[in-house]
């Protein structure tokens, strides 16, 4: 049996109640290529573009983490939305994105991709989701 090591996941999934962008974007440095003079920028393994780091935070009144990091996949800096008056962050949502479990120590991580970041689709904050099925996907596997 062939068991894929990165999972395709939906926004709602991972993010049941939304998520709002805390910070900026930032590209993402490969530490084993880079030296101290001369920085190397990370590269998706799959689509050889480079890879962005957001942080969000995510919305769901039970979330184990609240704030987490998204790795976007693009050629170009990825563009945020306009932010909304009279909300302190930014509402975000990601398509195409992916789950990579990992190790770490006695717990079992997840690495967060999408393949891009936009504007949610209901309009004035971060929609409202009901509880689908799976939602703690991205986080409760300890």
């Amino acid at each position: 049996m062939a068991i894929p090591r990165t999972f395709r996941v939906e926004f709602a999934e991972v993010f049941p109640s939304g998520c709002y962008m805390v910070g900026e974007v930032e590209q993402v440095k490969d530490f084993e290529a880079s030296t101290p003079g001369k920085p190397v920028w990370a590269r998706d393994k799959d689509t050889g573009d480079f890879l962005w780091q957001i942080t969000v935070l995510d919305c769901a009144p039970d979330a184990r983490d609240k704030t987490l990091k998204v790795k976007v996949t693009s050629p170009v800096q990825p563009v945020p939305p306009a932010p909304l008056q009279g909300l302190p962050f930014i509402p975000v949502e990601f398509d195409g994105m992916t789950v990579t479990p990992w190790q770490n120590g006695q717990r079992i991580a997840y690495s967060i991709k999408a393949r891009e970041m936009r504007a949610p689709r209901a309009s004035g904050s971060a929609p409202a989701r009901s509880a689908a099925a799976g939602k703690d996907v991205a986080r409760d596997a300890a």
